[in-house]
């Protein structure tokens, strides 16, 4: 394992989101948390990547394009994926020479091997001498301190950028899990198209999400109003953008319950995901769940009304775990710290010779 040495190789863990990259170092702590996003040039040579590069997005002049290398919590170019890890790795632990560190990736738990080859060789390729995977919902699991290692029924869902992961864990393994691919971005590209179609208004994907923070909620919930009988959230948001009919800028006012109909079909197949897993479930392990209950992890658990929407659903108890955007990376940060006691729980690339895989 690593020392603290200068000389010395730390070992990382990543959380590689469609959305945001998080990385962990051993003995430093979470370094980087930054959108995956990177821009290239025309001769593909990367110009900016992670916040600085999101800048860029819709605004990039001629030759320079802003991408995101992974959709739907998979690669979809390699290329891009391989220089974005790279930059990011060096960017998290800046003067340091690396001398090839052990890597830990969280992978949603539905990708294909092809995908998860996809993954191995673009963090060999950005310098890893040895990558293991683990399941995103095993670490979101163990980031909310779920005892994931007992003989006992824990369930999560973890709601990222791409993908929602759903979960039932007992012994240190998956007993069943469901991957669907509508997640966060799913969310904002509901909000894209019903604002496009309601109010002929072409948004960009930054609008959509400021608009889904704001007045985003699964399921109707009271307004409350502080001690001045003022209205303690935003119920309407005033959205700039382009008049889809005549092409010139337009101001439009969105209320709540309009984006709570957008969000409608998106958040219905996270609900019937979870409804199936626990379908699934062994009648042992769903005794458990009536007890422990459901724990939401990801950005997408912070929708408002979501909790509430999936507790009269199922019928059992769900809570918000603590920290539930930083879940992944907590339980990939302790996979690395305890490697040899949690190894168990990841899948081992240190064999398999490296080849370009582009899907």
């Amino acid at each position: 394992m690593a020392s603290s040495t200068s000389s010395a190789t730390y070992d990382i863990g990543i959380d590689l989101g469609t959305a945001n990259t998080l990385v962990y170092a051993r003995g430093k702590g979470v370094v980087l948390n930054e959108p995956s996003v990177v821009a290239v040039n025309a001769s593909g040579e990367v110009v900016a990547v992670g916040l600085e590069a999101k800048r860029t997005i819709g605004r990039t002049p001629s030759g320079i394009t802003a991408m995101r290398p992974l959709k739907e919590g998979v690669i979809a170019d390699f290329d891009a994926a391989e220089q974005m890890l790279r930059a990011l790795m060096k960017k998290a632990l800046p003067g340091r020479r690396f001398s090839r560190p052990r890597v830990v990736i969280c992978v949603p738990s539905g990708i294909t091997g092809v995908e998860r080859r996809a993954v191995v060789d673009s963090a060999r390729a950005a310098g890893a001498r040895e990558v293991h995977l683990i399941e995103e919902p095993m670490a979101a699991a163990i980031g909310a301190g779920l005892p994931v290692d007992e003989p006992v029924g824990c369930m999560v869902v973890d709601i990222g950028g791409g993908t929602t992961e759903v979960a039932v864990v007992s012994m240190g393994g998956l007993v069943t899990a469901r991957s669907v691919r509508v997640a966060g971005d799913a969310l904002d590209a509901a909000v894209t198209s019903y604002v496009k179609k309601k109010h002929a208004l072409d948004i960009g994907e930054r609008t959509a999400e400021d608009i889904k923070i704001a007045l985003g909620s699964a399921i109707w919930t009271p307004v409350d109003v502080d001690e001045e009988g003022e209205p303690e959230r935003r119920t309407t948001y005033t959205v700039r953008g382009r008049d889809h009919v005549n092409g010139l800028p337009r101001l439009q006012e969105i209320t709540e319950e309009e984006i709570r109909e957008a969000l409608a079909e998106p958040v219905e197949a996270i609900v019937r995901a979870v409804h199936h897993t626990l379908d699934d479930c062994p009648p042992e392990l769903s005794g458990d769940i009536i007890e422990r209950g459901i724990a939401l992890t990801g950005g997408g658990a912070l929708l408002r009304g979501l909790d509430r929407r999936l507790r009269q659903e199922m019928g059992v108890p769900v809570r918000i775990a603590d920290d539930p955007l930083d879940c992944v990376v907590n339980g990939t940060a302790k996979c690395v710290d305890e490697f040899a006691s949690l190894h168990g729980l990841l899948t081992g690339a240190k064999e398999q010779p490296r080849r370009t895989v582009r899907l």
